[in-house]
């Protein structure tokens, strides 16, 4: 194990990762969820006044039925409400009203959906994500597009025929990151193949007004068969002076200049047998849950079997920082391979599969409990609001534990067999949850 340490203050407010302030004009970022993990990137809210207890039929404002399934998670501007979905073969976007659930309007964005094994997905699973003026919508086909708050089309293109013909056995499900006037993706990628070293990693950022190109960069790594196939989504790290973009995918992590996206740093060795993961190497070793960022550290989730790691943002973390024993704060034997982790409060929070939550000591790395929630798989990510920590399950119930060291299951909320995969979500007073079957608004009665 490398050896675990530092000190670590948690500055209020949180400044941390995907921005949106350079594009908000007048409303408060924490009242709107501007895109997947929120205003801050963190799967956090700081609403108040939200129902402690819910049902399928208690504090329920309204329940708006759905055109098909997804597991894409909405984003929310104030009272517009907009969400990606299939609708049989079509892929659509969707405006939903805050106020009372109707859908205000539906444009067919694209064909073309593909269904995963399992029901475990479809095209519509990467998240949109809005600025209040306009929303951007990716499909996992890869068409990627712009629409205005009335639902004008201004700009959309397929970024295989921009970045190259995508080759991933699930679809290219990574989520854009909206960080003020620029989009930034990535796309890791290639043939499943043994001994075919056919491979793409680009990472892009675009004009967000435009979809113009500013730049792209290739991600050259030697990952092979499966491990060339990133699910994950890049994040944006922003604290104390430093910024870059966090990229995961093909056995390595790595930090990029957000000016031109060079390369600033390496952490590889996440796939054994290394210093890091003792294991054998898996040539399935595919990246689905990303990275959480807090001040001074990074947490990297691996795959499977694989471990956590946290690494420092210091003066180390540039070039290969794979064996560098000051940049890791510590190695966790276990990871998350879907839900990406929840960090408050100085713990980790690390939901797996099966239903088990972890929690891990963020200064140390070491398991404060590891319980068992709801038996079934869980494909979402972690909210927390008001001390609670909410997640669904495919076979649909919702569990509620309490945030803290000592663990709490404080509800579990049944909804009659309803899939849930997109991530719960909380802006302006209001609590969703996005099943396959129906968005929910969750207020107090």
């Amino acid at each position: 194990m490398w050896p675990a340490a530092l000190r670590q203050r948690w500055p209020r407010p949180l400044v941390v990762a995907l921005a949106v302030a350079a594009s908000m004009h007048g409303a408060a970022s924490g009242e709107n969820w501007p895109q997947w993990r929120g205003p801050r990137g963190d799967g956090i809210s700081q609403a108040k006044g939200l129902p402690a207890t819910w049902s399928k039929s208690k504090n329920v404002a309204w329940r708006t039925p759905l055109p098909g399934r997804a597991g894409a998670t909405p984003c929310v501007w104030d009272d517009r409400i907009y969400l990606t979905s299939n609708e049989g073969d079509d892929l659509v976007l969707l405006c939903v009203a805050a106020g009372d659930g109707k859908i205000l309007w539906k444009r067919k964005v694209a064909g073309g959906n593909r269904d995963a094994r399992s029901g475990e997905g479809n095209s519509a699973s990467p998240s949109p994500s809005t600025d209040g003026k306009h929303v951007w919508v990716f499909f996992s086909t890869g068409v990627l597009a712009c629409y205005s708050r009335e639902g004008a089309e201004v700009w959309k293109f397929d970024v295989a025929d921009r970045f190259g013909r995508i080759d991933i056995q699930f679809g290219m499900t990574s989520t854009p990151v909206l960080d003020g006037d620029a989009l930034y993706l990535q796309l890791i990628h290639g043939a499943m193949k043994l001994g075919d070293q056919t491979r793409t990693g680009k990472v892009v950022k675009l004009d967000k007004a435009t979809g113009r190109t500013i730049w792209e960069v290739d991600r050259v790594t030697d990952a092979q068969f499966e491990c060339k196939h990133s699910y994950a989504s890049p994040v944006l790290y922003r604290h104390d002076g430093r910024e870059f973009l966090v990229v995961h995918g093909a056995d390595c992590t790595t930090g990029h200049a957000l000016d031109d996206g060079r390369e600033l740093w390496r952490f590889g060795g996440l796939n054994g047998p290394t210093v890091t993961n003792p294991k054998a190497n898996d040539n399935t070793f595919r990246f689905v849950s990303s990275p959480a960022i807090a001040p001074g550290t990074i947490v990297i989730p691996t795959a499977k079997g694989g471990p956590t790691v946290a690494i420092r943002v210091n003066d180390e973390l540039q070039g290969d920082c794979s064996t560098k024993p000051a940049v890791v704060r510590w190695v966790n034997p276990l990871t998350p391979d879907v839900s990406i982790p929840l960090i408050a409060d100085g713990l980790v929070y690390l939901l797996h599969k099966d239903g088990k939550l972890q929690c891990v000591d963020l200064e140390t790395g070491k398991d404060v409990y590891v319980q068992r929630t709801h038996t079934g798989q869980h494909r979402t990510s972690p909210l927390l609001v008001e001390g609670r920590i909410s997640f669904g399950s495919n076979d649909g119930w919702i569990s509620v534990v309490k945030a803290g060291r000592e663990f709490e299951l404080l509800d579990s909320v049944d909804l009659g067999g309803e899939a849930v995969t997109a991530s719960l979500f909380v802006a302006n007073g209001t609590l969703y949850v996005r099943s396959y079957e129906a968005l929910y608004a969750i207020r107090q009665e």
